[in-house]
């Protein structure tokens, strides 16, 4: 008698758990490419891409105070990160390539827009107020970065890259937040926030498209 009313809400969880590990591993390659850059060990390669890709879901998931942590409850998370460095530690080093900063943007873009969709999805699930739930899309969505620009003696680009990127990840919290308030279908909302937050802040960055700074004196 429940079947019915139980299969989307399974769908949509594994929808969500879909969309969480391509924002995880995307981030953790832009933790990969970032810790080469800055010639770290192997061990500091897996930190960095471990800082990046959980950081954030980590934050949000203890201020939500859902338990287990994304990540402990989908351990294959941990499995695929560190293949994906191990394997890219050897490809780096065979190629003799150098990572430019320019070529973080792409995984940082995408990580974006999948974390921004995946908080503000969670917080909604748990009957968050909108707020709330835009704001877990941007502590999901840029904490990581933070985390991973800090331990690579870098001011976080989430702080001080002048180009719009917290500030991306909060319209497409309110995206999804509006969208879901008209009652589009769930797989549209999902899809929307994704490619409009991670091709604004691509947009913003080729366009060189910037927010108010201090003046320089």
């Amino acid at each position: 008698m429940d079947l019915p009313a139980a299969l989307p809400t399974l769908w949509d969880h594994r929808l969500r758990v879909v969309l969480e590990a391509a924002a995880t591993l995307a981030f953790a390659l832009s933790g990969v490419i970032e810790a080469a850059r800055k010639r770290l060990d192997a061990v500091g390669v897996c930190v960095v891409a471990f800082a990046a890709a959980f950081g954030g879901g980590t934050l949000r998931d203890l201020l939500l105070d859902h338990r287990p942590f994304f990540w402990v409850q989908q351990v294959e998370y941990v499995w695929a990160l560190l293949l994906l460095c191990v394997l890219a530690i050897a490809f780096l080093q065979q190629r003799h390539l150098a990572p430019t900063e320019r070529a973080i943007l792409w995984p940082d873009a995408l990580g974006l827009g999948l974390f921004t969709t995946v908080g503000a999805d969670l917080a909604l699930t748990l009957q968050q107020p909108s707020l709330v739930a835009v704001l877990m899309g941007v502590i999901t969505a840029t904490f990581g970065g933070v985390i991973r620009d800090m331990l690579c003696n870098e001011i976080p680009r989430a702080l001080a890259d002048h180009r719009p990127y917290a500030l991306w990840s909060f319209a497409g919290g309110w995206l999804f937040v509006g969208l879901e308030h008209l009652a589009w279908p769930h797989e549209l909302v999902l899809a929307s926030t994704v490619v409009v937050t991670a091709g604004a802040r691509l947009l913003s960055v080729y366009r060189n498209w910037t927010v108010p700074g201090w003046r320089r004196g």
